[in-house]
């Protein structure tokens, strides 16, 4: 791909410690269910009967991923991890757990977002992303206006939009987002609107590290589509 076209790096490592034995073997065997799909393909086709299709962007190590499918069997939720340990934890406890309403990828989630057809999401998580903190380093944060753009056009009029960091400048930066699209509605009534977790809402173990400069900061903001 030609340097100008090149996807500017969101994540940092993409393994981490080496795979056990037994998640080596997983991964072989579910590698082409794990791998994003080259071509346009309708999220629907990869459960059996959903009423709606719900997508996590950076789930981790899965525990709110896993929560909500296990909350929601009605609802197909897919789940992108970039980090490869990440994906194939998530991975192992769906399988053990039979959780059929719930497809897990390993990569890039705009090449993800790509593939999906226009209107087909009817909620997206994106929670406690890479602050990438250093100054320099903003340009390579998931949320920025060319994500947003794409993830209204792959959401249907209504859908909801759940970011949440523990990073004041990323929460300061994804809130001017929303505030100037006139697609994206957020209309808090208090302080708690942001401050207080969703009812929903899964902790996660990142979050529980409490790693950011800030107290956990949730933005549950209305999408109109494209």
């Amino acid at each position: 791909m030609p340097e100008t076209q090149r996807k500017i790096q969101t994540t940092g490592r993409q393994r981490g410690r080496k795979l056990s034995p037994r998640q080596q073997a997983l991964r072989a065997e579910h590698a082409d269910s794990l791998r994003v799909p080259a071509t346009p393909t309708d999220p629907r086709t990869w459960f059996s009967h959903v009423n709606e299709i719900w997508l996590e962007i950076g789930f981790g190590t899965g525990e709110h991923l896993l929560g909500q499918a296990r909350a929601h069997p009605q609802v197909g939720i897919i789940g992108i991890e970039m980090f490869e340990d990440g994906a194939i934890k998530a991975l192992d406890s769906q399988l053990e757990e039979a959780l059929k309403n719930l497809h897990i990828f390993q990569g890039d989630a705009r090449e993800l977002l790509e593939i999906l057809p226009n209107h087909s999401l009817d909620r997206l998580f994106i929670l406690f992303p890479d602050p990438w903190p250093k100054a320099r380093h903003h340009k390579r944060r998931l949320l920025n206006a060319e994500v947003l753009e794409l993830i209204l056009a792959k959401s249907k009029p209504g859908a909801r939009l759940r970011f949440a960091t523990d990073w004041a400048d990323y929460a300061n930066q994804a809130l001017s987002l929303f505030d100037h699209h006139p697609r994206v509605t957020w209309q808090p009534h208090s302080a708690d609107d942001w401050r207080t977790p969703p009812a929903d809402h899964i902790p996660t173990r990142y979050q529980d590290k409490n790693l950011g400069d800030c107290a956990p900061v949730f933005f549950d903001v209305s999408l109109s589509g494209s």
